[in-house]
């Protein structure tokens, strides 16, 4: 069993993290000021990210991208944590369920998107649809040779930005001893497609400046060809390639809290009450040594889980605990932080209160906390006929 990383992978963290300092960190006050990402800035980091040759790097070779494994994306992911996910969602790691597309699909959507050429998102929730997915209202009817769309989606990251969007659209109903099932099914719709209408959506505390987008669909129309997978194969789709959005949040979540324990660490060192550090005291110091030990924990364990994924084991229950505890961890680890500081960690004079907003979301998006315990339990208890 070994733990080190290999010198390829040891330059992949070091020359993300650079790439992070050099160029995320300089513009981040500014984007949590204004709530925005200037064009230029935007099209600064995606530049210089397909120049370091980083861009789509979740992708394999044969469609351009860098082939990296599992595990080494998660270290990419680790690294791009440490900064405003506003800004590095520039670094562009087009999702990867675009790999389904067939056909002429490859070279609409799948390869400039790999090039960098077109940006994409992915679009699921809606108003009365989070965690429960197949209770989805938006729905789609065949008209002829095309698909009617009416509905609402809402929480779409990304959006703003994207030429085109992954939408999961309900098609049709099944009954089934427990109830009405809906049947789902993945389209592509461009950005300007008629009846088809971005907004902005509500303003969030956390990660200013990513936006959350609104989509509206009136009668909207699209043909088969925009169909990605099987029609009401939607499922399918999202089961063979979601899995990687839970380990991103789980990896991001690591760098973020790496970063802040730095904050937390230097500043138990420097700042002085009643004559000394306050990193002497046990009420700091026992902090900061959980801190640590609950950071290194939600790495391996992360890390474990996209290693499964390289050696083709089962990792859906590892990749939901890596989710549930590195999201939560970050939430205590920040909490923790801003106590070392005090009040001045609610002072936007450090970095502290941003990080604290922006963890909290990490418990919801992409699977909340108590559908990854979910998932945990029940592949735990179903062999048990439980």
């Amino acid at each position: 069993m070994h733990f080190g990383l290999s010198e390829e992978q040891e330059m992949i963290v070091s020359t993300v993290r650079s790439f992070v300092e050099k160029e995320i960190y300089p513009h981040e006050d500014a984007v949590e000021r204004s709530g925005e990402v200037p064009k230029e800035i935007a099209d600064e980091i995606k530049r210089k990210t397909i120049e370091l040759g980083f861009y789509a790097c979740n992708f394999p070779e044969e469609v351009g991208g860098a082939g990296l494994s599992h595990l080494e994306f998660a270290l990419v992911e680790r690294e791009l944590g440490r900064g405003s996910m506003a800004l590095n969602h520039f670094f562009g790691r087009p999702q990867n369920i675009l790999m389904a597309c067939e056909g002429e699909q490859k070279e609409r959507y799948l390869l400039p998107a790999v090039r960098g050429e077109r940006m994409d998102a992915l679009a699921m929730t809606e108003p009365g649809a989070g965690s429960d997915v197949r209770g989805m209202k938006c729905s789609a009817v065949r008209d002829g040779g095309d698909w009617v769309v009416n509905g609402t989606k809402h929480f779409i990251s990304g959006a703003d930005h994207a030429d085109f969007i992954i939408v999961f659209i309900a098609t049709g109903e099944d009954m089934t001893p427990k109830g009405p099932k809906k049947r789902i099914t993945a389209f592509l719709v461009d950005r300007g497609t008629p009846g088809f209408t971005i907004r902005d959506g509500y303003r969030s505390v956390s990660h200013r400046g990513y936006k959350n987008m609104v989509l509206e669909f009136d009668d909207c129309r699209l043909p088969d060809a925009q169909v990605l997978g099987e029609v009401d194969g939607g499922f399918a789709v999202m089961n063979e390639w979601l899995y990687a959005t839970r380990i991103t949040v789980a990896t991001m979540s690591v760098g973020r809290a790496r970063r802040v324990f730095d904050y937390a660490l230097n500043y138990a060192a420097e700042r002085e009450q009643f004559g000394q550090a306050i990193g002497k005291f046990q009420g700091v110091s026992f902090q900061i040594a959980d801190m640590i030990t609950e950071i290194d924990a939600a790495d391996w364990l992360t890390l474990a889980a996209a290693w499964r994924l390289d050696q083709g084991l089962p990792a859906n229950r590892e990749i939901a605990s890596a989710k549930v505890y590195a999201s939560e961890m970050l939430a205590r680890v920040t909490d923790a932080t801003l106590q070392i500081f005090g009040g001045m960690g609610l002072m936007d004079d450090f970095p502290i209160e941003r990080f604290w907003r922006d963890a909290r979301v990490e418990r919801i998006w992409d699977g909340t906390s108590e559908i990854q315990r979910h998932i945990i339990s029940r592949d735990l208890l179903r062999p048990l006929g439980a």
